[in-house]
């Protein structure tokens, strides 16, 4: 059992930042594929940005709407992964939600079923 908490959701104003913090329980969290998903109001959730340290090294992926401004990172000695976003929009303003994946081993997946855990989420507003 995998339990994922994020922290570091906000209100804060449109060109500003933001960190995205998960804690994630687990002794074996380097091997986990650890996602980053979103859903604004009245919309469906969809994918932010994964990163696995897979055997041929790290593999990163990002949403080509936060392309160029999100950053993920990991922390394998405090089973944390962060998600930096930098000049945020009022789009960007939804909830946050942090995954892990078990199964996956080569790459990441944009996929919300390839990950088997989920953390309960952290609001991000973005004010124009």
């Amino acid at each position: 059992q995998v339990q994922l908490v994020e922290s570091g959701g906000g209100l804060v104003q449109a060109g500003g930042s933001l960190r995205l913090s998960c804690a994630a329980s687990g002794r074996t969290f380097t091997t986990y594929a650890m996602g980053w998903f979103r859903q604004a109001p009245g919309k469906e959730r969809e994918f932010v940005s994964a990163s696995i340290n897979s055997w041929s090294g790290v593999k990163i992926d990002y949403a080509d709407s936060v392309k160029g401004r999100f950053t993920i990172s990991r922390d394998n000695a405090k089973n944390t992964v962060y998600l930096q976003m930098n000049s945020l929009k009022s789009e960007d303003t939804a909830v946050y939600y942090c995954a892990a994946s078990i199964g996956l081993r080569v790459g990441v997946s944009r996929l919300q079923n390839a990950y088997d855990y989920w953390g309960p989420g952290t609001q991000v507003t973005v004010s124009s």
